[in-house]
């Protein structure tokens, strides 16, 4: 049998990344809501498993930049979260992001949580119940509905997602 081929499988993943970016500013407006899905979230997480830990953050950083470029009021949070987030999970991704389905779903959960968490306490302007409302309420069902995006596109589009020894 023939040994995978690197490029092959990296622009795979780059096809899936862009696919996720094409789909957070072309679908997510569309399906608005407090509670939305976030496809950079799962695009920063199915990338960062795959690269090393400063392509990833550097990865977070410029995604995050696009994202910040639409809010610019808030112009430099998404880039910090997103790179931090990146970093970790390319750093992490040996413990926690295996093949394994359940894992890939509370991977993905605890990233998106913490991308709520972090952006809405560097945004700030949110005060007193609304704060708490946000990170007990919001997030974690944002959180959850991106996780089970992320799960039906491992599954579905496995090839694109998989994750590989770096």
């Amino acid at each position: 049998m023939p040994p995978k081929s690197g490029i092959g499988s990296a622009l795979r993943a780059w096809v899936g990344f862009f696919l996720l970016l094409l789909a957070h500013f072309g679908v997510r407006p569309l399906v608005g809501g407090r509670a939305g899905v976030d496809f950079i979230v799962i695009a920063i997480l199915f990338a960062s498993v795959r690269m090393r830990p400063g392509l990833a953050a550097l990865t977070g950083f410029l995604t995050g930049l696009a994202v910040d470029a639409v809010a610019p009021g808030f112009f430099g949070v998404s880039a910090l979260v997103l790179t931090l987030i990146a970093f970790g999970a390319s750093w992490l991704k040996a413990v926690f992001f295996a093949d394994h389905i359940a894992l890939t779903g509370l991977f993905v959960f605890i990233g998106k949580w913490l991308f709520d968490a972090a952006s809405t306490l560097l945004i700030g302007g949110v005060s007193g119940s609304t704060w708490i409302v946000t990170l007990l309420l919001w997030s974690p069902i944002s959180a959850a509905m991106t996780a089970v995006l992320a799960v039906i596109l491992l599954t579905a589009f496995r090839p694109l997602y998989r994750p590989h020894a770096a």
